[in-house]
């Protein structure tokens, strides 16, 4: 068969994949197997491919391959996330570009052009997905907002409304004014900003005399209604009971007394805006102050600011400082960092707000979940995730699962008056009526009658119930597949949605099936650029993964990421390693070509062959031991490395060099059937991670039927080894590179053959040794008396004389300068091991590697003591 001389990822990738759809070798349907179910995290519906989800989904990807090639039932469902605010965001845009408001349109309207944008931007990321080669059943895509999913998401907001864990109630939330709607905490990122302290003289009403008060929001003073001291300040002793006027504002507020003020921190008088600030309204709230609201929804003043009604907040901020100086009513501005509240997913500055919002009581729910991940039912990876989980979940609050958003899932609760609790909640409107005529003992009541909560859920509402909605678990919960499917097996992630999403999904899984969502959930690192910065479209560092994937191949791409990605760690990405993984691929398909030249013949393997198809079977079997053991401990990246040395390494670099026959010869046939079916059982190991360029060389090694593909081949099951075969081998593989050495060092060519003397008496692989490294002659308890090179495998001394076209006085110049250095490190080594502090304090395995050392340079040093002698 004629092989092309080089291996085109982009000939190959389109194929096999479509290979692997038309037969449906992703498709799972519950069956006498176990089960091994992933479920993907849903990336936002307008999201496009970027480093992290690369990352991400190619460790999926190997664990589901890897699952199905070792006989489970795997299924991987793909789906997106409505990503609400994200999504709105988006479609108000496009909606402005057309000239059109979303105020002006009505909320049916709005959600025709959102699910238009939906449909023809939303799964771009799943398309792209396929090009990295995830093997998910895509027969299974969901999406959030789909009816069947959406419809759980109601039904379990009911459901948990009827058990009394969802409230409504007037609290301060997070306010991003740009997406305008709340956010949870967990949203707010804090970041440092330089700002200004400003120092603000407000007047003790009736007096000429001043209190000071530094605030960083010198806008917000239009909603102060109080200032602050501490009782046990004696400063201010003489204003307890007094008034104030606010600067600018002219309105009168009383000095209020609460232990909560610092007297350290600032002027230790501190102004209360009970309408803009988180702490501010717990004080107000305990003294009864009344609440002025005096921005709006945008960020601007309103009729409170007076005569800056309209202006936007932070314009107001640098006017008002200049008012305040004019009329006197500042004392001093000083530079200040402070750390501020910005949103997720917009980054405006968060505004605290007082609002009616609906909340889910946590600390009820938060409890089993905390259990199961404490006593190891569900198990982290890596386990130092424990401790930020369990640091959340014990100081958890209630979930604020409102959002003042029409993309989502609209809240099921339905008002038929004005109070406070002329409300019902329910499924849909028809069984709202009904229990809307019972709680009124009204009949007259009509659907026109209720009116419809305008808020939608929190997006993490609908995503906290995917591993169960994905199967109908909450709609069905005893349908055939959820029992079959859920719990999944392992959740692949990123550490900073573990509140979100992980806390939360176990939460949903315990309280509406009593058990766990999945087993085990490996959290992956961050993709940063050299400078340790997280690659993002902000910054512009981070590569176009589809254009990487363009220049080293999908499989390239996939080694390479996953070669620096130990467990857990941040990955430090560096495009040289998409380098490395494609020449990984060179390295196979150059491997796949050599044995393809090779004659066979009718002839029976020689001592060399069994015994290097021993080893390489020997070592085999030790590698898949040390894979599944990886594999185990979640070291996806460590079990890559065992696979690619067993590969790089052991077949290409010592197996097909000592079987690959001599030049002109042709290969026993045993021996090629036997090579050709050890290199089937690597590309079955290296399939999880480069899929494409293993189908593609297993099916040009034979006609393959469409049940004899390589993604659902069975890897090899680990079996017995035996270590003294491996450990032969590779004495004489070191044998054979101290040789090597010897002639690299040297500048002999390897084609002249070399004698050797040892104090061995045998070497177990002594045909391989002396194929590999051109030895025509092995002198077994023998010493030599000629100018030699001399080293040491283990306790055995190997000896080679110098070649004839050596110059022997510069070979001696240069063993007096080896002799020179050893002694003087020699020297260093004994003075640590003298030093009995050192050796009492240090941990035992210091100071053994310190003798190891000692015993290393004495050796040497013997060696060469002789070495000079003879030269």
């Amino acid at each position: 068969m004629q092989i092309s001389e080089k291996y085109n990822p982009q000939e190959t990738e389109q194929k096999w994949y479509n290979y692997w759809l038309e037969n449906k070798y992703f498709h799972s349907e519950p069956n006498e197997k176990p089960p091994y179910t992933i479920v993907i995290p849903p990336p936002n519906v307008t999201g496009i491919l970027h480093m992290g989800h690369m990352l991400n989904n190619t460790i999926q990807d190997v664990l589901v391959r890897r699952a199905r090639m070792q006989g489970f039932n795997a299924c991987w469902v793909p789906g997106t996330d409505h990503a609400s605010i994200a999504t709105e965001a988006k479609v108000v845009a496009k909606l402005k570009s057309e000239g059109i408001n979303k105020s002006d349109i009505t909320r049916e309207e709005f959600l025709k052009h959102a699910w238009e944008w939906t449909d023809k931007y939303g799964g771009t990321i799943l398309e792209q997905l396929k090009k990295l080669g995830c093997s998910c059943d895509w027969d299974r895509t969901s999406f959030t907002m789909e009816p069947k999913l959406s419809q759980q998401v109601i039904k379990s907001f009911v459901d948990l409304y009827n058990k009394g864990l969802i409230y409504r109630g007037y609290r301060m939330v997070n306010w991003d004014p740009e997406a305008k709607t709340n956010i949870s905490d967990e949203e707010v990122i804090f970041k440092e900003q330089n700002g200004k302290l400003y120092f603000l003289k407000y007047k003790i009403e009736g007096s000429e005399e001043f209190l000071s008060v530094a605030t960083t929001r010198p806008e917000t003073i239009f909603g102060d209604t109080a200032i602050c001291i501490n009782p046990n300040d004696e400063r201010y002793a003489h204003l307890k009971g007094k008034k104030v006027i606010v600067p600018i504002v002219d309105r009168v507020i009383p000095i209020i007394e609460d232990e909560y003020v610092d007297i350290e921190f600032g002027t230790g008088a501190l102004k209360i805006t009970p309408a803009h600030d988180t702490n501010d309204y717990e004080i107000g709230q305990k003294h009864n102050l009344p609440m002025i609201d005096a921005l709006d929804d945008d960020g601007n003043l309103n009729d409170y600011g007076l005569h800056y009604a309209g202006k936007n907040r932070f314009d107001v901020r640098k006017q008002i400082a200049k008012e305040l100086e004019e009329k006197d009513l500042l004392l001093k501005a000083e530079d200040y960092m402070n750390k501020v509240g910005t949103s997720e997913r917009t980054g405006a500055v968060i505004e605290p707000k007082v609002s009616v919002q609906w909340f889910l009581k946590m600390s009820e729910i938060a409890k089993p979940a905390l259990d199961v991940v404490m006593d190891d039912e569900i198990k982290f990876y890596p386990e130092k995730f424990k401790n930020t989980y369990k640091h959340w979940m014990e100081n958890i609050r209630d979930w604020n699962i409102s959002r003042q958003l029409w993309w989502g899932q609209q809240i099921p609760a339905y008002y038929y008056g004005d109070g406070e609790n002329d409300f019902v909640v329910a499924e849909n409107i028809q069984e709202a009526l009904e229990l809307a005529k019972q709680k009124t003992n009204n009949q007259q009541l009509t659907t026109n009658n209720l009116k419809q909560d305008q808020d939608a859920l929190d997006t993490w509402f609908s995503s906290w119930l995917w591993p169960m909605s994905v199967f109908d678990g909450v709609n069905n919960p005893d349908n055939e597949e959820i029992n079959y499917y859920y719990p999944t097996s392992d959740l692949v992630t990123a550490p900073d949605i573990i509140f979100f999403w992980v806390a939360r999904m176990i939460m949903a899984g315990l309280e509406y099936r009593k058990e766990v969502p999945f087993k085990n959930v490996y959290f992956t690192g961050i993709v940063r650029d050299k400078q340790r910065r997280k690659m993002s479209k902000s910054l512009g560092n981070s590569p176009d993964p589809l254009e990487l994937m363009d220049k080293y191949g999908a499989d390239g791409v996939r080694v390479g990421i996953l070669l620096s990605s130990a467990a857990g760690n941040d990955l430090l990405f560096d495009e040289d390693l998409m380098l490395q993984g494609r020449n990984f691929m060179t390295k196979i398909w150059s491997a796949f070509r050599l044995i393809n030249m090779w004659n066979h013949e009718d002839k029976p393997a020689n001592t060399t062959e069994i015994q290097t198809i021993e080893w390489f079977e020997n070592k085999l079997n030790k590698t898949i031991v040390e894979i599944d053991d990886q594999f185990e401990k979640f070291r996806i990246s460590d079990a890559l490395h065992l696979i690619y040395k067993l590969i790089w390494d052991d077949f290409c670099g010592s197996y097909l060099e000592v079987i690959k026959p001599n030049y002109g010869e042709g290969i026993s046939k045993e021996v090629y059937n036997k090579t050709v079916s050890l290199f089937e059982e690597l590309m079955k190991l290296i399939h999880p991670f480069m899929p494409f360029q293993s189908e593609e060389i297993w099916q040009l090694i034979e006609e393959r039927k469409t049940d004899e593909a390589l993604v659902i081949a069975q890897q090899k099951k680990a079996e017995a080894y035996n270590e003294d075969i491996i450990k032969n081998f590779e004495t004489a593989s070191e044998i054979i590179s101290g040789v090597r050495n010897y002639r690299q060092t040297k500048g002999i060519s390897p084609r002249e053959e070399a004698q050797i003397f040892t104090n061995a008496t045998e070497f177990a692989n002594e045909s391989v040794i002396k194929k590999l490294a051109n030895i025509s002659e092995i002198h077994f308890g023998t010493k030599t008396d000629k100018p030699s090179f001399t080293f040491l495998v283990g306790a055995t001394e190997i000896s080679i004389p110098l070649s004839e076209n050596l110059d022997l006085g510069e070979e001696k110049a240069k063993t007096e300068e080896e002799l020179k250095y050893l002694k003087g490190f020699l020297i260093s080594v004994d003075k640590k091991l003298s030093n009995e502090k050192f050796v009492a304090n240090a941990k035992p395995e210091i100071v053994e590697v310190e003798r190891k050392k000692q015993k290393d340079a004495l050796d040497k040093i013997a060696i060469l003591e002789e070495k000079l002698k003879t030269l």
